[in-house]
């Protein structure tokens, strides 16, 4: 179970690197007015969108595998692990809107500022540091 454990945190680790950069593209974009660095900005968030997904899929099989396996969240004092699983539902429903996001800007209909995308960054940096001391402090 520590092999899995082991790359359940790198996976998550990955994910969440691209899920720290891919809306510092998304600024970057509403704030850019050539033609040809949005090209390239798109370019670089379709790759860094199509990868943070293939990454968040093992992410999530390995943790459904740790929570199987270890029988996690069964019994009293578990309810930790359902805060956990809630906030898990929350970064793939950010990821699904980063999708939703680039989708606007490829088809040049964003209507939000640079300064939106900058507190829209903030998000996975707040569920990751409650999902970290779920897991680690188990308070309840």
């Amino acid at each position: 179970m520590l092999w899995v454990k082991s790359l359940h945190i790198v996976f998550i680790a990955s994910w969440f690197a691209g899920l720290f950069y891919l809306p510092r593209i998304f600024v970057n974009l509403a704030m850019e007015t050539h033609e040809v660095a949005t090209a390239r900005l798109l370019l670089m968030a379709r790759k860094l969108f199509r990868f943070t997904t293939i990454l968040a899929v093992p992410a999530v099989i390995f943790g459904v595998w740790l929570w199987l396996g270890y029988g996690i969240g069964r019994g009293p004092g578990n309810g930790w692990l359902h805060a956990k699983l809630a906030l898990v539902i929350l970064v793939i429903g950010y990821h699904h809107a980063c999708g939703s996001l680039l989708k606007k800007f490829e088809a040049g209909v964003n209507k939000r500022s640079h300064a939106w995308y900058r507190w829209f960054n903030e998000v996975p940096v707040l569920l990751l540091l409650a999902i970290v001391i779920l897991v680690v402090v188990k308070p309840f």
